[in-house]
């Protein structure tokens, strides 16, 4: 014979399984949004991305804007991304004009309230050949030293929730590294004769490089610093001239462009050169060769050496 369980009983037993429901629910719905709960900080660029992700630890999510082998002067985000950004407690941005597809959404973002540090006002900015401002700072492990240390002064100003001391500690790390940095590549380069330290790009992007390590910029098969331009039939004429007068060798093209025109180029000048890709303006995937800006300079490091050694 079955036994009755008294209705009371019955009620309790479920109110005790339903409150129970509802604090494992409770307990699953606060670990999911403990992770979201953290600040969030957008940057634009994947090589800024990398070095404010080395910064903020576990502590902020960094959403990185423009994925592994794209190029910065023509990407494009998502209509989610678009809307995370109004919600960042800081926008991480180049600010020399190098994300030209994100105008609009940086614009946005400003209006919005939300606070931007833009990585090319804390360095000391050169120009181009044609007169243009130079956004690629990054090929100048010293220039970076300065954007860790504003992105730093930034994180503490507007993310007050993040542990000082932690984020203090991990850009002291990181500035150590960008020393270390720099001596590798002045040691690499320094083995590099001064008559063959001559810099034949797809466009302008090793300035930086150049005047921190003695290299002359020859030119840029895109006389440009931004690759949404072309070069004329008279560009490429002057370039292979000046090519041949100078000896060059070697031709650094970007990983994520074409090299096409760049080979033209070397075919144009009618000598014996090398095209050599270079990860210039973006970071690989993680199976990639440079997938972080420490790893992505030291690649190229070694290749530039190698093309321009005797």
């Amino acid at each position: 014979m079955r036994a009755t369980i008294p209705r009371t009983t019955a009620l309790l037993r479920t109110s005790a399984v339903l409150a129970a429901g509802l604090v494992l629910g409770t307990g699953l719905t606060s670990c999911a949004a403990s992770a979201d709960d953290r600040p969030l900080v957008v940057v634009t660029t994947n090589i800024l991305g990398d070095v404010v992700g080395e910064l903020v630890g576990d502590q902020a999510e960094v959403m990185t804007l423009m994925p592994p082998d794209a190029d910065p002067h023509s990407f494009e985000i998502s209509a989610r991304q678009a809307a995370r950004i109004t919600g960042a407690q800081l926008l991480v941005s180049n600010g020399l004009g190098l994300e030209e597809g994100l105008t609009q959404h940086l614009e946005t973002a400003a209006d919005e309230g939300v606070p931007i540090v833009e990585a090319g006002s804390l360095v000391d900015v050169l120009e181009t050949a044609s007169g243009a401002t130079d956004p690629h700072f990054w090929t100048d492990p010293t220039q970076m030293t300065s954007v860790v240390d504003g992105v730093t002064e930034a994180l503490l100003e507007e993310i007050p929730a993040l542990d000082a001391a932690e984020l203090q500690a991990n850009a002291a790390t990181y500035t150590a590294e960008l020393e270390a940095l720099d001596a590798e590549m002045a040691e690499a380069f320094a083995a590099i004769p001064a008559e063959q330290r001559k810099l034949v790009t797809n466009h302008h992007v090793f300035g930086y490089l150049a005047a921190r390590y003695d290299f002359q910029v020859i030119g840029a098969v895109i006389p440009s610093g931004t690759t949404l331009a072309a070069p004329s039939a008279s560009d490429l004429d002057e370039l292979s001239t000046a090519i041949e007068e100078a000896g060059v060798r070697t031709i650094f093209a970007d990983s994520s462009q074409p090299d096409r025109l760049v080979q033209v180029l070397a075919d144009e000048a009618d000598v014996d050169v090398a095209v050599v890709p270079l990860f210039t303006e973006s970071l690989t995937a993680e199976s990639g060769d440079a997938p972080t800006y420490l790893t992505m300079m030291r690649a190229n490091t070694e290749r530039i050496a190698t093309g321009l050694s005797p």
